[in-house]
């Protein structure tokens, strides 16, 4: 008898705004895993706590999850790694090599609340801090955007 053992995961995208993150959130993970972005909730008061939640009633439920927000500090995966942990998920980070002049010109062609300000851009280049095995990571991974959109994908080497 062949028994399945199903094991939940949390992904974690890490990158600027307009990297290609929610690109890649669509085609590798759209039917698979639940979707927490904090620009889904806009107007909430606090949206550190609903994503949180929503985290929480995801693996209650036994799905698994894929944070798609700039995740640029170690603090900002923390708590999400916390999280996973509470439930035994695997945790996956994508790190989203890109350049700040790519990704302003792939904002500048976004319409209405898809475009943030550029100082947002800035901003998160200034705090971002390259993700490591030693934050509690099962797996991590390099993306880069190629010449032809798609999405490469390569294993996280922390000596890098």
């Amino acid at each position: 008898m062949l028994i399945t053992l199903f094991i939940m995961e949390l992904v974690i995208l890490i990158g600027l705004q307009a990297s290609g993150k929610s690109a890649f959130r669509r085609a590798r993970f759209f039917e698979t895993h639940t979707c927490v972005s904090k620009d889904d909730f806009p107007k909430v008061k606090n949206r550190h706590k609903r994503q949180r939640r929503m985290i929480e009633e995801a693996f209650t439920q036994g799905r698994s999850v894929v944070i798609d927000n700039t995740n640029p500090t170690l603090a900002d995966r923390a708590e999400l790694i916390s999280i996973a942990r509470e439930f035994q998920a695997q945790v996956t980070g994508y790190y989203f090599e890109s350049l700040v002049a790519d990704c302003r010109e792939r904002n500048a062609q976004r319409e209405g609340t898809a475009r943030v300000p550029e100082v947002a851009i800035f901003t998160t280049i200034k705090k971002l801090e390259r993700p490591s095995y030693k934050e509690g990571f099962d797996k991590l991974f390099y993306v880069r955007l190629a010449d032809n959109s798609e999405f490469e994908s390569s294993d996280w080497r922390d000596d890098e």
